[in-house]
């Protein structure tokens, strides 16, 4: 993955781009969690271990531990999920940090430690907003899923994510208790752009609560 975004780093071009597609891939989720009501919150996701006021947790918590971490910070506890009062309204606050964190202008010259993963191991700024930004498109089809809405994402960031999606490792690790994904599905090859991010992810795009089979 980190050869993808090392590639386009090497010009100011490719850099604005993907800054621009991270962007609008934060943005794409925060329309989705903007729709979120109270009594929303209990209701499952496609994240089987997480309800929805859970899942808008772990989201913001994300999205501050990026933040932060593109600042420079190296602290593992800033990744310890934290379920605020108001959930909707915590992640879209953390939603505009990481784009801001994002935004600042060298960040790309910086090299960025994701305790959460690692205690040693930095990556590349544009690697890191491209874990960021294939992480806000399928949470954004997460939420909206969980409450029967949709999403309208901009085509050249569902290519993206795609591209990132399909670097992502896949093997036994995905079934293990604490795995960033599931394990690949099915059909994975076919299907629209969208669809395929999904399964690469370990999404079944034919997903719905299990109140909307009834």
């Amino acid at each position: 993955m980190s050869t993808i975004f090392e590639q386009d780093a090497s010009t100011t071009e490719s850099n604005e781009r993907l800054r621009r597609l991270h962007a609008s891939a934060v943005r794409l989720c925060a329309e989705a969690v903007s729709q979120v009501k109270p009594d929303h919150l209990s209701v499952e996701t496609p994240c089987s271990e997480w309800d929805l006021r859970a899942l808008l947790a772990h989201m913001a918590t994300q999205d501050r531990g990026f933040a932060g971490a593109a600042r420079g910070s190296e602290d593992p506890g800033a990744w310890e999920v934290r379920v605020a009062a108001d959930p909707v309204a915590d992640y879209l606050a953390a939603a505009d940090e990481v784009v801001a964190a994002f935004a600042e202008p060298d960040v790309f010259e910086r090299t960025v430690l994701l305790a959460e993963l690692s205690s040693e191991h930095r990556f590349p700024a544009a690697t890191v907003i491209g874990f960021h930004l294939v992480d806000s498109v399928v949470h954004a089809w997460d939420v909206a899923r969980s409450i029967g809405e949709t999403i309208d994402p901009d085509p050249e960031v569902v290519l993206m994510a795609l591209e990132i999606a399909e670097a992502v490792p896949d093997g036994p690790f995905r079934s293990e208790p604490g795995a960033a994904f599931a394990p690949v599905v099915a059909g994975a090859d076919s299907g629209s752009p969208m669809d395929r991010v999904l399964r690469q992810l370990g999404r079944s795009p034919e997903w719905t609560p299990t109140s909307a089979r009834a």
